[in-house]
């Protein structure tokens, strides 16, 4: 594609420019010249010299110049002639097919017609107009993960992730924000959530590891259908929010599995309220010290079990069952029995979750 586009142009342009001009690719070969013969002729030991700078060069009676700016270009654009005046078309030249570019890029890119799709930026209409045209198949089991740079660095998150997945037409590596990367990943019809929530382990430990990146990563569901992608969007950005709610330890999390936490994270705070003000009449909740609430914690986390809790905090058991019974007189509940556990976890996170809300004025 990119060859034709850029042989058009230099073929408009040949007319206005009395020198001989061209691009050369990523490979070192010319694949557009105003004189046809010279397509397909290597210029290696150029590209190797532009990899040390994004400034024009001169060699063998010819100005080179990179297109686009930065350190990742793919193309090289050439003026017959090493004067002054080569430098300058040179660099007109690579403004003006890096911008050609960039438009026909939007236009015809598949990551960028992804991108329109989960920032709601293109209509439901048009999406499969769209995916005709780029021949992409709208049919196909996908998901999306949000992963969340924590750290900076001076390597580009989405390289970073691109660097990861180079294989454009599997997995979609897209820029959201500065810090926040999507992938939406091809999967299997019938694949495990928790095999998805394996591969973006390995992400981050990746990123970890080669990038010193911290990231977390939210997963929304899978679809089935192309329009669907904002929607998964949309679940890993609420995996994402819960998560700092109520589960600050993990580094991945999925919509599936955010269990009870989903549920809150969407009440009114003045619900909430009203919900701890009947299970706690006395506002005994803020009573409880931090040594009762950590005993709660693990006795929740042991299945309700006495003798398996005393044992991890290491205590008798006769010790647990006092502080178990202190804690019914403060609050009316008796974690013991199976509905009073669960009111008390119930209302332990609905407390988190007004806490982390910000204060409005």
């Amino acid at each position: 594609m990119a060859n034709r586009l850029f042989q058009g142009i230099i073929h408009q342009m040949r007319d206005a420019v009395d020198r001989v001009i061209g691009v050369v690719d990523d490979n070192g070969v010319i694949i557009a010249c105003s004189e046809l013969v010279k397509i397909g002729e290597m210029r290696q030991g150029v590209r190797d010299e532009l990899a040390y700078t994004s400034d024009a060069i001169t060699s063998g009676g010819y100005t080179y110049r990179p297109i686009g700016t930065g350190a990742k270009w793919e193309y090289i654009v050439f003026v017959e002639g090493e004067d002054k005046l080569s430098e300058k078309i040179a660099m007109v030249l690579s403004v003006s097919l890096s911008n050609i570019k960039n438009l026909y890029d939007e236009k015809y890119d598949k990551s960028f017609f992804i991108k329109n799709i989960i920032l709601d930026n293109i209509l439901p209409s048009d999406i499969y107009v769209k995916s005709k045209e780029l021949h992409f198949n709208s049919e196909e089991m996908r998901i999306v993960l949000l992963i969340k740079f924590h750290t900076r660095s001076d390597i580009l998150p989405f390289d970073m992730v691109q660097n990861i997945f180079p294989d454009k037409n599997k997995e979609y590596v897209i820029s959201v924000t500065e810090q926040d990367i999507v992938l939406v990943k091809d999967i299997k019809p019938g694949t495990d959530i928790r095999e998805v929530e394996k591969i973006a382990e390995n992400i981050a430990d990746t990123l970890n590891t080669e990038f010193f990146a911290k990231v977390s990563i939210g997963i929304g569901t899978a679809v089935d259908n192309i329009k669907d992608l904002a929607k998964s969007y949309k679940e890993a950005q609420v995996a994402l929010e819960v998560g700092k709610v109520f589960d600050t330890e993990k580094i991945v999390l999925s919509y599936e599995n955010l269990g009870i936490g989903r549920l809150i994270y969407q009440l009114p705070t003045t619900l909430c309220e009203m919900f701890l003000q009947e299970v706690f009449k006395n506002g005994s909740l803020d009573s409880l010290d931090r040594e009762t609430l950590m005993t709660i914690q693990c006795f929740f986390e042991n299945n309700l079990n006495v003798s398996e809790t005393s044992r991890k905090l290491f205590v008798h058991r006769n010790t647990l069952v006092y502080r178990l019974e202190k804690i019914r007189k403060l609050t009316g509940l008796d974690l013991r029995e199976f509905d009073h556990a669960i009111t008390f976890k119930v209302a332990l996170m609905v407390k988190r979750y007004l806490v982390s809300k910000p204060v409005k004025f």
